[in-house]
């Protein structure tokens, strides 16, 4: 835990210095509406769903293949994907609480930070359960790879890799190339980090422009359910146990 805290820290003082010195050196401190404040804010919610979505799901999935353990939990009169997600729960709490609090604050006390709107935090909050939820489906999906290959190694690497572009936590999507932004829009990673951060700052048009942001993130949530149970359903099909 310690160590994932000290790793979030670099991490974040890393994007936090590079954003805050592209900002001060463009003519009138400000980028697509992003200021120093603003753009640090951005960074230190990103940073904090990143922290909780690392849910562990998919090297848990992993483990249990690799061990044979999979088969003793396939054998019980309870679904495994649930029993994952339920297991999920605890380890997102006690992200959110030992890393992603102690991030907030190191953070929200060096800097000047842009102070979010009550009305903000609600709908980041509430933002923030399809978030989760997303997050996991991702995770299990990356897990659900080892039934095919084993090693999870290479696929978790391209996932985190496509999760850390697309999903803003790096780059803010208003501040990437059209294309790029475009195509970052039409995938699921959005849902989970630059859509709860644009409610928290304040970033939309009116509750409609809100909700509507909420429903693309519940779309994107049931999407993914239907995939990881069609998904997961052709995976029982051709199951290798190893070990046990």
């Amino acid at each position: 835990m310690l160590a994932n805290l000290a790793t979030s820290l670099v991490s974040t003082a890393l994007v936090v210095f590079l954003w805050r010195a592209v900002i001060a050196q463009t003519p009138g401190d400000e980028i697509a509406g992003f200021g120093q404040q603003g753009i640090t804010t951005y960074l230190l919610a990103a940073q904090l769903l990143s922290v909780v979505n690392m849910n562990q799901a998919d090297s848990e999935i992993s483990s249990d293949v690799l061990r044979g353990s999979i088969s003793i939990s396939l054998v019980r009169p309870v679904s495994y994907p649930i029993v994952r997600f339920m297991v999920s729960l605890p380890v997102i709490l006690v992200n959110a609480l030992l890393i992603g609090v102690p991030l907030i604050l190191v953070f929200g006390l060096l800097f000047e930070i842009e102070v979010p709107s009550l009305l903000g935090v609600c709908l980041f909050m509430l933002a923030t359960i399809p978030s989760v939820i997303i997050g996991f489906e991702i995770s299990f999906l990356t897990g659900v790879a080892s039934l095919v290959t084993t090693n999870i190694w290479g696929v978790r690497v391209v996932i985190t890799a496509l999760v850390g572009i697309f999903s803003g936590s790096l780059v803010p999507i208003d501040l990437m190339p059209p294309i790029l932004a475009r195509i970052s829009r039409m995938l699921p990673f959005e849902s989970m980090i630059n859509a709860p951060v644009q409610l928290l700052l304040g970033r939309y048009e009116g509750l409609s422009d809100a909700a509507l942001v909420i429903f693309g993130q519940c779309a994107w949530a049931a999407a993914l359910l239907v995939i990881c149970t069609v998904l997961w359903r052709g995976a029982m099909r051709k199951i290798e146990v190893l070990g046990g």
